[in-house]
């Protein structure tokens, strides 16, 4: 089993827990109250910073309530989190946009991450031709 290396910056925030058998998608909470309205743009505290088994980098995406119950999207759309980012001040944040008026309050659920392996080292090959078939382009494959 990996171990993660956390420290609270928040007595706020409930503690983070891995609920085996449920999903390897862990959440994590705003660690602050903000108020924003429609349009504003804020770094929400997540309350944590991690050191990453070497080797793993997190991906950190909004919760699939976060946008019907707070109205924000998630203002990059995947936080990446690589192993250099481990100090005692790197603090966990999500950037969220505001599309409507919201409060978002302390241990609210905003977002979940989970860690993968780092892409193995590649070299890419230059080619005249390509011998895979077509399948017509991005956003080819239609609307139904």
């Amino acid at each position: 089993m990996e171990k993660i290396k956390i420290r609270y910056v928040s007595d706020k925030i409930e503690k983070l827990k891995y609920i085996d058998g449920k999903s390897d998608w862990i959440d994590l909470r705003a660690a602050e109250d903000v108020v924003m309205k429609a349009g504003d743009f804020k770094l929400i505290s997540l309350g944590v910073c991690m050191e990453l088994p070497k080797g793993y980098e997190a991906h950190i995406v909004p919760r699939s309530s976060t946008f019907k119950n707070f109205g924000v999207i998630q203002a990059n759309h995947c936080g990446i989190v690589d192993g250099s980012y481990c100090g005692n001040e790197d603090i966990w944040r999500f950037p969220a946009l505001a599309m409507r008026d919201t409060e978002i309050h302390v241990n609210d659920r905003i977002c979940q991450f989970r860690i993968f392996k780092n892409q193995p080292a590649i070299e890419f090959d230059e080619v005249e031709f390509l011998t895979g078939a077509d399948r017509g382009g991005f956003g080819s494959t239609g609307k139904q």
